[in-house]
């Protein structure tokens, strides 16, 4: 039995892995060939395509930057291409689950076993694709693949219930995240000049622009996490050294990404009563909790504060060079001053209704 399980995951390890890297494969092969190589060696693409399908999974990457091989690291990474291997686990987990006619004591351990043997393989993976330039950081892949395995593979086969909790912290964080991508949609619209120029500025070419623009796509959710530490106040940094808040303006030369041009140029003070927002959202929690209890609303603000940091985490880094060793909101002080802001709005919700019955 446990040979069958075993022979049943690993087949769809393999299956997974596959239905991501060759077309990764494939797009890599022809932008090497279109681009030109000094070399007729095909594995430098295929090895890239290695590289981009780690990075999907937001292993971070070792570098040595020419010429002088400097040392850097690369940890800012896509949260949107984070949907690919998400689907493909959850494909193959799908077809685990019909192999093995739908038994829940042999799905439980091929959840495990499925989730360690795809582990292993971004390991070896992350490994065997290292050049003396590029090293995917292999003993990372655990951090960051066996949780997202774990916990994708685990919404399939069976019906998952949520407690009040997670679904009303994860409401007010989801809430908050679509005004802040609106924002965004909206900065890039009024932006669209700067935007433009900075495209024109790399001259990627047809199929180059058609990978730059996934690029921007898939960046897009790390873009939404900056709006919402601006309104929040906190802020976000392009580079070392460097703040975009409403209240501070430290920026240098940014690199010619096109996202980018959806920066502010200056302070925007007026972007503070931004905070209100998430004040009016955490009182909005004690609405959806009050008639159930103060316990599922400490609750709801603790599991909501949980999600801040692992958005946080996964929406900052390092971008290849000293100069940007610093991208995105604070690991810390993100998570913390939205809490702070919620735990208000909750703490006004409870109190001010009330005092306003006593009067």
């Amino acid at each position: 039995m446990f040979g069958r399980v075993l022979g049943t995951t690993l087949a769809q390890v393999v299956r997974s892995i596959a239905l991501i890297l060759l077309p990764i494969s494939f797009v890599a092969l022809i932008a090497w060939a279109t681009a030109g190589s000094t070399t007729g060696n095909t594995g430098v693409p295929l090895r890239a395509a290695l590289w981009i399908w780690l990075g999907a999974h937001h292993v971070p990457f070792n570098l040595l930057l020419p010429p002088a091989n400097t040392p850097a690291l690369l940890s800012y990474l896509p949260i949107g291409a984070v949907i690919f291997p998400v689907l493909a686990i959850r494909n193959a987990m799908t077809r685990i689950v019909d192999r093995l006619d739908h038994d829940s004591s042999l799905i439980s351990l091929a959840r495990i076993l499925f989730a360690v043997q795809y582990t292993i393989a971004a390991m070896l993976l992350s490994y065997f694709s290292a050049t003396t330039a590029i090293k995917p950081v292999w003993y990372m892949a655990p951090i960051f693949v066996l949780p997202l395995v774990l916990i994708t593979s685990a919404t399939v086969g069976r019906r998952i219930m949520f407690g009040q909790a997670v679904l009303y912290g994860s409401r007010a964080i989801a809430l908050l995240l679509g005004i802040a991508s609106i924002v965004l949609g909206i900065s890039i619209f009024t932006h669209l000049h700067t935007v433009k120029t900075l495209t024109v500025v790399l001259q990627p070419g047809i199929f180059g622009g058609l990978l730059l623009l996934l690029l921007n796509i898939v960046y897009i959710p790390n873009a939404v996490v900056a709006v919402l530490g601006y309104f929040s106040g906190t802020g976000f940094a392009v580079g070392a050294d460097t703040l975009v808040a409403p209240w501070n303006f430290q920026l240098n030369a940014i690199p010619a990404f096109p996202l980018l041009g959806a920066l502010p140029t200056e302070k925007f003070s007026i972007a503070l009563f931004g905070i209100l927002i998430v004040v009016l959202t955490g009182a909005l929690i004690v609405n959806w909790t009050v008639a159930l209890s103060t316990r599922i609303l400490v609750q709801s603000l603790v599991f909501s504060t949980l999600i801040l940091f692992v958005v946080a985490f996964a929406a900052s880094g390092s971008l290849f060079s000293e100069a940007m060793s610093a991208v995105g909101v604070s690991v810390w002080k993100f998570p913390l001053s939205i809490a702070a802001e919620l735990g208000l709005g909750a703490v006004l919700g409870l109190f001010l209704p009330r005092l306003g019955r006593r009067r």
